[in-house]
C-alpha cells in the first residue's frame, strides 16, 4: 500500500477469501510495524482500527497524516484516499 494512501480489512480480507477479523489478527502480529506498514490498513467505515505499535492508534493516526492520508473532521479517513488492495497492486 503506497504512502499517503490506505486499504481494508474488508479489501484484503476478500482478495485474500479469508475473513477480516483474521487479516486483523495476523496485522496485529507484525512486530516491525514501520517496515511492514500496517498502519495503512483500516475498516471499511474510515476508522483508524488497532495499531500494534508503540503509540497505538493515536500514533498511526500520526504517520497517517504525516504521509499525506486526509482525515475528516469527525477522525476518519476520508474515502477519497481508500483504495481496493487489487487496484493497488495491480
Amino acid at each position: 500500500i503506497p504512502e499517503g494512501m490506505v486499504s481494508t480489512y474488508g479489501s484484503i480480507a476478500k482478495t485474500l477469501k479469508i475473513n477480516p477479523k483474521l487479516v486483523g489478527k495476523i496485522v496485529k502480529m507484525n512486530d516491525e510495524p514501520i517496515i511492514y506498514p500496517c498502519h495503512r490498513i483500516i475498516k471499511n467505515n474510515g476508522c483508524f482500527g488497532g495499531y500494534s505499535g508503540p503509540g497505538g492508534t493515536l500514533f498511526k493516526r500520526k504517520l497517517l497524516e504525516f504521509e499525506g492520508v486526509k482525515i475528516s473532521k469527525n477522525g476518519k479517513v476520508l474515502f477519497e484516499c481508500i483504495s481496493e488492495i487489487m487496484d493497488l497492486i495491480r
